[in-house]
C-alpha cells in the first residue's frame, strides 16, 4: 500500500510550534496544506510564519526559490472547520487534553469524507481512548511527530486498539514519502521513546538525591563516558522541567503508578520552585546571562600504579586490558580465576560496575561502564567511606596514565551509566515481549528520538546477553522497591543464553 496521493490536501488542525512544523513537512513534500486554529487569525499568523522560515531556508540555500513560491502558494489558511471537507489526511496539534482531541474529531468526522485519514500528533494520551470518541475509530492513528519536525526524522506511527491495519500502513507511507523516518508502534504509555527514555533521567535524578553526585558531574559522565548527547540535567533544562515531569507523570499514571516510573521529588521541587530550565533564566542550571557554567568534579592528578592483575575476564571491560599495556604499564595474570577484576598493587580491587556497592567489600573501587574506553575522556569511579584511600589513589592514577578525566562519586550501586544503560535495556525488552514496537524499531527510535549513541538492543548485543539482567538483579537485592527488579522478558533473554551454553540458571 502506498501512502497519501501526493495530489490529496493535507489539513493541520492547531498551529503552534508543533503544528506549524509539520504543517511545513507536509507543504515541502507537495501537498497543499491547510491550517486551522479555534483562536481568530492564529491560522493567518501561522502561515506567514511557515512562510519566513521558507524564506531562510531559501537564505540558507536549502530550498530554491521556485520551490519556496510553489510552496506559499499550495499554503492556506482556513476559516472554519467546514473548509478541511475535501483533505485526505487531517494532522491534530492541539492542547493535549483528551476531552478537547476527542470532542475536535467528532465534529471532524462530521466535515471529511470517509476515505480521510485522521491522525493526532499526541506525546502523552492514548490514542485508542482518543479514537474511541469516533464512529469510525478504524481510520484514526498516531503520528507522532518529535519538535522541531522539519528537522528531526523520527516518527511514531501509533495504532490504537480499533486501528485498521490499512490505515496504519497508509499513514507509516505518508510519513515516509514525507523524508522521515517512521517506527511502527503500538498504542502504550509513552509509545516507544517515552517510555523507554524514562531510565535516562530517573537514574541521573537517584544518583543526584542520594547525594552520590553533583548536577553537573553526572552531566559530565553521561556525555564524555556514556557517549551521549546530552546528560540528563542539561537536557531536562532544555525540554522544561515541567514539560519533562509531565511526561513522566503521564506514563507513571498509565502505567497504574508502576514504581520503575516513578517521578523525581527532586525535580518537582525544582518545578514548584518556577525554575523550569532555559526558557525562565534558572533550572538544574543558572542559564542567565551572566552565568558561568559549573565544573564537573575532576579527581587532581596522581602517579600511576606500576602494574596491574587481572583476574578473569573484565567483559564489556576487556579492551581496558589493551589501554592498560599502550599507556606503559605492566599486566600480570592471576592463574587462578577469582573473579572478573583488577588488582591493584595495594591489595585492593577495582571492578566494573555491576549493582553491587563498595561498602560491602574489605576494598573495592568500582568504574562505571563506559560506550567506548578508548574514546571515552572521562571515567567515574565510586567509592565507599571504608574504602582505603591508596586503592583510590592507584585507581585513579590508572585511568589518568590512559589520558581519562577522574570523577570520584558516592557509593551508588550501578553507577551513573551502567544502571542507566541496563534499565533501558530492560524497558526494551519488555516492551518487545509486549507487543509495542520490533526491536529494530525501538533501536530506530531511541537512536533517532533522543540521539542515543546505540539503541538498546545494540547495547545488549554487544554487552553481552546477561549483563543487564545481573546486573539489575544485583541492583534489585539491594533495593527491593521493585524499581530495579527484572523484567520477565530480559529474565528469559539472559536464561536462554545460559541454556544454550550448557548452564543451569
Amino acid at each position: 500500500m502506498t501512502g497519501l496521493d501526493p495530489g490529496s490536501p493535507v489539513a493541520v488542525v492547531g498551529t503552534g510550534t508543533m503544528g506549524q512544523g509539520i504543517a511545513q513537512v507536509a507543504l515541502t513534500a507537495g501537498h497543499s496544506v491547510l491550517l486551522f486554529d479555534a483562536a481568530p487569525g492564529r491560522a493567518r499568523e501561522a502561515a506567514e510564519a511557515i512562510g519566513a522560515r521558507l524564506d531562510r531556508l531559501v537564505a540558507k540555500d536549502r530550498l530554491s526559490g521556485a520551490d519556496r513560491d510553489a510552496a506559499r502558494a499550495r499554503l492556506h489558511a482556513a476559516e472554519r472547520l467546514a473548509d478541511l471537507a475535501d483533505c485526505g489526511l487531517v494532522v491534530e496539534a492541539v492542547l493535549e487534553r483528551l476531552d478537547v482531541k476527542q470532542e475536535l474529531f467528532r465534529a471532524l468526522e462530521d466535515v471529511v469524507g470517509e476515505d480521510c485519514l485522521l491522525a493526532t500528533n499526541t506525546s502523552s494520551l492514548s490514542v485508542t481512548a482518543i479514537g474511541g470518541a469516533l464512529r469510525n475509530p478504524g481510520r484514526f492513528v498516531g503520528l507522532h511527530f518529535f519538535n522541531p519536525a522539519p528537522l528531526l526524522p523520527l516518527v511514531e506511527v501509533v495504532s490504537g486498539f480499533a486501528t485498521d491495519v490499512t490505515s496504519a500502513t497508509r499513514a507509516y507511507e505518508t510519513a515516509r514519502a514525507w523524508g522521515k523516518t517512521p517506527v511502527a508502534c503500538a498504542d502504550t504509555p509513552g509509545f516507544i521513546v517515552n517510555r523507554i527514555a524514562r531510565p535516562f533521567y530517573a537514574e541521573a535524578f537517584a544518583v543526584y538525591e542520594s547525594q552520590a553526585a553533583e548536577p553537573v558531574t553526572i552531566d559530565a559522565i553521561l556525555r564524555e563516558c556514556g557517549g551521549f548527547r546530552m546528560g540528563a540535567f542539561e537536557l531536562t533544562d532544555l525540554i522544561g522541567q515541567d514539560v519533562n515531569e509531565s511526561v513522566t507523570h503521564s506514563v507513571w499514571r498509565a502505567f497504574f503508578q508502576d514504581v520503575r516510573f516513578t517521578p523525581s521529588l527532586a525535580q518537582r521541587r525544582l518545578v514548584e520552585s518556577g525554575r523550569l530550565g532555559r526558557k525562565t533564566g534558572q533550572g538544574w542550571y543558572d542559564h542567565g546571562e551572566d552565568a558561568e557554567r559549573p565544573e564537573p568534579h575532576t579527581a587532581d592528578p596522581v602517579p600511576a600504579p606500576a602494574y596491574v592483575v587481572v583476574e578473569g575476564d573484565l567483559g564489556p571491560a576487556a579492551d581496558l586490558l589493551t589501554l592498560i599495556r599502550e599507556a606503559g604499564i605492566s599486566v600480570r595474570e592471576d592463574e587462578e580465576d577469582h573473579g572478573t577484576r583488577l588488582v591493584l598493587p595495594s591489595g585492593g580491587q577495582l571492578a566494573l560496575a555491576d549493582g553491587q556497592t563498595s561498602v560491602e567489600f574489605r576494598d573495592v573501587v568500582y568504574f562505571d561502564l563506559a560506550l567506548d574506553y578508548r574514546r571515552a575522556t572521562r571515567i567515574a569511579l565510586s567509592a565507599s567511606q571504608d574504602t582505603s584511600p591508596q586503592t583510590l589513589a592507584e585507581a585513579t592514577g590508572l585511568f589518568q596514565a590512559l589520558g581519562k578525566d577522574v570523577s570520584v562519586i558516592g557509593d551508588a550501586p550501578g553507577m551513573i551509566v551502567a544502571r542507566t544503560v541496563a534499565r533501558i535495556i530492560d524497558l526494551a525488552h519488555d516492551a518487545v515481549a509486549k507487543g509495542v514496537a520490533t526491536q529494530e524499531d525501538i533501536d530506530t527510535a531511541m537512536r533517532l528520538g533522543v540521539n542515543y549513541p546505540l539503541g538498546p538492543f545494540e547495547w545488549s548485543r554487544r554487552l553481552g546477553r546477561n549483563w543487564a539482567y545481573a546486573l539489575l538483579d544485583d541492583l534489585h537485592l539491594r533495593d527491593p522497591s521493585g524499581r530495579y527488579a527484572p523484567s520477565l522478558a530480559l529474565y528469559r533473554h539472559a536464561y536462554a543464553s545460559d541454556k544454550r551454553e550448557g548452564t543451569s540458571s
